[in-house]
């Protein structure tokens, strides 16, 4: 049952970190009809959470591409949780004051709140300040009544650091902290768009950073293992994505073969997705929140 799905929609960013592991391989994106129909596809099969991510989600048609998917899987399909993963970097108040009541939940990914740090990961264009962004839509977030939620790639940049003071004054619902992890063809092997070897860290580098952070209530933890199997992902085309074997091979698309015979191939493990975690209140209207 694909309870909980991550649609990567676009492979497109304007960031440019160096561990990405869905790379800008192709430009292509759905026409937001088809989209909608493989998502109704996916909730007649049981979905109940969707996450949109890229690439950068927001870069399609200014935000609107992900605004309209947002609005139409809690209006029409009423899925009880719509989230979307995003570098944050491109998103308005605007965006908030027409979308904001039918997301539950924004992830906005961090690093490190040294910005020297994030240059060298390749988190930031041009001169905007990515952790000064970061509170900007924390703020927004409150004002707008949408779950707020860090994740965190630890490299060999950021191994080090302690983010303990930072996380619990933004307080988000979940940290999520994730190992750096290889794919082949994606940021390692000859035909990789990144090259994340240098950012890799051992087993014992990652559970030290963990234990650096155990007081942290809303820490989320994932090695590199637990992401591998646990997770069901939707590429640009609407083909689940098989890590497994350490690179992305893709099913033929829901949208050609429907869900069932797609999801057979997708190398999902359902056990290792609730030994994880991936199921939680992930549902606004039954968070306790104080926006």
């Amino acid at each position: 049952t694909p309870t909980s799905v991550n649609y990567h929609f676009t492979r497109q960013c304007n960031y440019k970190c160096g561990f990405c592991f869905h790379t800008a391989k192709t430009s292509f994106v759905l026409p937001l009809e088809e989209a909608k129909r493989g998502l109704a596809m996916l909730k007649e099969a049981g979905m109940e959470k969707i996450n949109f991510s890229g690439g950068e989600p927001f870069l399609q048609d200014r935000g609107e591409f992900v605004g309209k998917l947002v609005q139409f899987c809690k209006q029409e399909l009423e899925l009880p949780s719509v989230s979307i993963v995003s570098n944050g970097s491109l998103i308005r108040k605007q965006w908030f004051e027409k979308y904001g009541e039918y997301l539950d939940i924004l992830a906005i990914s961090c690093d490190s709140f040294d910005e020297d740090v994030n240059i060298l990961i390749g988190r930031r264009q041009g001169k905007k300040n990515h952790v000064e962004n970061l509170h900007k839509l924390r703020q927004w977030c409150r004002e707008y009544a949408v779950a707020f939620k860090i994740n965190s790639v630890i490299n060999r940049f950021n191994v080090e650091e302690d983010m303990n003071e930072q996380i619990k004054a933004l307080n988000p619902v979940r940290w999520k902290v994730f190992q750096c992890l290889l794919i082949e063809g994606e940021n390692s092997g000859e035909d990789a768009l990144r090259e994340a070897e240098k950012f890799v860290i051992s087993d014992e580098d990652f559970d030290r950073f963990l234990d650096r952070h155990k007081d942290v209530s809303c820490l989320v933890p994932e090695s590199n293992q637990k992401m591998r199997d646990s997770y069901l992902i939707l590429d640009e085309y609407m083909r689940f994505l098989n890590c497994r074997n350490g690179r992305k091979e893709p099913s033929k698309s829901i949208l050609d073969v429907g869900v069932e015979a797609a999801i057979k191939f997708s190398g999902f493990d359902e056990k290792m997705f609730l030994r994880r975690g991936g199921k939680y209140v992930w549902s606004k209207a039954d968070m306790k929140l104080d926006w």
